[in-house]
């Protein structure tokens, strides 16, 4: 492993050139639900036990399965009423599992993007070639069950190579020219989009997906309360905001229908929802129009403000 492997360069937060959003709004929003599945007993990978406990894994799985017979219902429900779409990071393999999902949200156009095919397989040890392989049967999934070109990537269980966003740029090219493979939500290191570098040179962007607003960090990590959750995500919303007046920032809440959409949970969620959606100047969107928006206004003028600060 390289001490840095270069996907980006140093630029501070201050005085870059500015972003307005769509409309002249300030903050980008999107809510980034991640509709998983996981297998009782996936194949061993020696560098990572899916379960912390011996198998069968009967609880760990079951919560999730309640996610998707229960809490799915639940967030989707909550984020019609605000008028949200979805930009869903999908374990592919539900599209043959629970194709009901799949068609539920595809009635209100919300956008498909990767997260493996299984979040119980791990890109860990995997060749080029394999992770390759990977990458492609998931980007067809999409296309296949949905019609969309799948634009983003989020490594599953956050098992992210040094190859991954090179393969998926490329994969996302060969499938769908520039429509296909052009974001990631695989690094988190800033509150705007920055241009990413590929092998290949394709533009391609990193898009913020907050691991601090992810409610699973925050509930099993953390280990925090639901109204203190909520709270949190009203704080963040609020210094994004505020910065946006100046440039346009993005906040992005990642969530796990087992999460979230518990029964004890979920009023936290929706009280946050109705405040950042009650706000104007915000754009409610999705992660590919993110990233599009940027790529086509932005991204150009972003790489030669690097350069020339480099240069400096």
């Amino acid at each position: 492993m390289k001490e840095d492997p270069g996907f980006y360069d140093y630029w501070p937060y201050r005085d870059r050139p500015k972003i307005t959003w769509p409309g002249g709004a300030r903050l980008a929003f999107w809510v980034a639900p991640n509709i998983e599945f996981y297998e009782l007993n996936p194949p061993d990978n020696p560098h990572r036990k899916p379960w912390p406990q011996a198998n069968p894994a009967v609880t760990g799985y079951s919560i999730r399965d309640f996610g998707n017979r229960v809490g799915h219902v639940r967030q989707m429900e909550v984020l019609d009423r605000y008028n949200i779409r979805g930009s869903i990071s999908l374990s592919t393999a539900l599209c043959d599992h629970h194709p009901e999902i799949i068609e539920m949200c595809k009635e209100r156009n919300w956008e498909f993007f990767s997260h493996g095919i299984y979040n119980t397989r791990y890109t860990y040890g995997l060749s080029s070639e394999q992770e390759k392989a990977i990458i492609r049967d998931g980007m067809e999934s999409i296309y296949k069950h949905t019609g969309q070109k799948c634009a983003g990537y989020l490594a599953p269980a956050l098992s992210h190579s040094e190859e991954t966003i090179d393969l998926f740029a490329e994969v996302g090219t060969e499938l769908f020219g520039d429509e296909g493979g052009i974001y990631t939500c695989d690094l988190f290191h800033d509150d705007q989009p920055t241009p990413i570098h590929t092998r290949s040179g394709k533009r391609f962007v990193s898009i913020p997906y907050s691991l601090e607003m992810n409610d699973t960090i925050a509930y099993v990590v953390q280990k925090i309360e639901p109204r203190r959750y909520g709270q949190q995500l009203k704080d963040c919303f609020d210094r994004l905001y505020e910065e946006g007046a100046t440039s346009g920032t993005v906040m992005c809440i990642p969530t796990h229908n087992y999460q979230v959409s518990c029964a004890h949970r979920l009023k936290a969620f929706e009280e946050a929802l109705e405040y950042i959606t009650g706000h104007s100047d915000v754009w409610v969107t999705t992660g590919r129009e993110i990233a599009e928006y940027y790529r086509d206004n932005y991204y150009d003028e972003a790489v030669q403000h690097i350069e020339q600060r480099g240069a400096a």
